[in-house]
């Protein structure tokens, strides 16, 4: 990447159909760890008009009505119009239950450290964590802009200030960098769906965007809109309804939104509809949380850290770092560093986060919520990955 460039990021509003796919697939996901931890558990949603599909594998001592889960979603993010709502909607299901193992039965907080070292993984992956000092999250600042005001507009349509929109929008946010540093707000695109046809006219709406969302979006940002920012509301055309009424939704298709949204590379693999048996998600939570701490040591501007798993191995085959030129000391060094202070085995990353205790813990709804305005850089959550309690043993020299 150049010292000099430009940026866009995208986010999407909760009833974005791949979202409402995440928050079913997510949902699934807690269900069975509240009651039993132990679940292994992968679900994945598609949906398109009318029609949600939901194949589900697990491994449990429980079972839960996926069907009535999935309705209770698609009620709560507000899809209540004829077009597509949770009592007229048909859900499919393909469902396969595991035999019981053994891989699952274990725990990780009374585990010998040889015991760790036989757990070995069972998906091989690259898993990528990255952080940087553009805002307080230690998230690039388009990402960080366009959660925002995704965030921002879902409150509106809730509260009813603004609630002719529908639960689906888009927004993108382009920023200009000088010297890797944000210089300027660039460009804001806002696409809303509305719930009937010009409510309000498209000059009321865009009145209604800029005064009721993006300047208060805006007022506690350090970088702001300058008279040369490109505004665009609804380009698009108008669009009615929204969500799988209007187009289909995947679980996992959103990797961009749910991770640095295109600054730094991501995992390839979906977060979303994965219990924390899988090293493909809970690996991308320790990657950030050895980035973030690298930054928040003051030991780089910027720090993407890459680790890579093989299938019958329980440590990393590789954990590599690239700070981009901003490291007070070498990439390698940090990378020597990481190796000491963080533990990427398995039963160590569930230990450390509680990661499947963490769903009983919020009653039930912890990994749902992580579906929508990212998997990281949270502040509206106590993620047990967004801690920096790693600085003081990072910067012991």
């Amino acid at each position: 990447m150049n010292k000099h460039f430009m940026l866009t990021s995208e986010s999407v509003t909760e009833g974005h159909p791949d979202k409402l796919c995440d928050l079913i697939s997510d949902a699934i996901v807690d269900g069975f760890l509240k009651n039993d931890p132990s679940t292994a558990i992968t679900a994945e949603c598609a949906v398109s008009t009318s029609i949600v599909f939901i194949a589900a594998m697990f491994e449990s001592n429980i079972m839960i009505d996926i069907a009535n889960l999935a309705r209770k979603v698609i009620h709560g993010v507000g899809y209540h119009k004829k077009a597509f709502n949770d009592k007229t909607c048909s859900i499919i299901t393909s469902i396969r239950e595991l035999p019981q193992g053994k891989y699952r039965h274990f725990d990780e907080n009374n585990m010998s450290e040889s015991e760790i070292d036989d757990m070995i993984v069972k998906n091989s992956v690259t898993t990528f964590g990255f952080a940087c000092n553009q805002t307080p999250s230690f998230m690039p600042l388009p990402i960080w802009l366009a959660h925002t005001i995704a965030r921002r507009l879902t409150t509106v349509r809730r509260d009813n200030i603004m609630s002719y929109i529908s639960p689906d929008s888009k927004i993108q946010v382009g920023v200009e960098y000088e010297d890797r540093k944000p210089k300027r707000v660039h460009s804001i695109i806002v696409q809303v769906c509305q719930n009937e046809a010009d409510i309000p006219p498209l000059k009321q709406l865009k009145e209604d965007m800029r005064e009721i969302v993006l300047w208060p979006v805006f007022d506690s940002e350090g970088i702001k809109p300058d008279n040369k920012t490109r505004i665009f509301i609804n380009p698009d055309g108008q669009s009615i309804a929204g969500g799988p009424a209007l187009h289909s939704g995947l679980t996992g298709r959103k990797k961009a939104v749910d991770n640095y949204g295109g600054y730094s590379r991501h995992t390839d693999a979906a977060l979303s509809g994965k219990g924390p048996l899988r090293i493909d998600r809970v690996g991308a939570y320790m990657a950030r949380y050895a980035a973030k701490n690298i930054v928040a040591a003051g030991i780089a501007a910027e720090c993407e850290t890459q680790i890579s798993y093989s299938i019958g191995l329980s440590r990393p085959v590789s954990i590599q770092v690239d700070t981009y030129g901003t490291g007070r000391v070498s990439d390698e060094e940090i990378a020597d560093l990481i190796k000491i202070h963080f533990d990427f085995r398995l039963p160590a990353i569930l230990k450390k986060f509680r990661l499947r205790h963490l769903p009983s813990k919020h009653h039930g709804v912890f990994y749902q919520k992580l579906a929508t305005y990212g998997h990281i850089g949270r502040v509206d959550m106590e993620l047990p990955w967004e801690a920096t309690d790693k600085i003081c043993v990072l910067t012991q020299r």
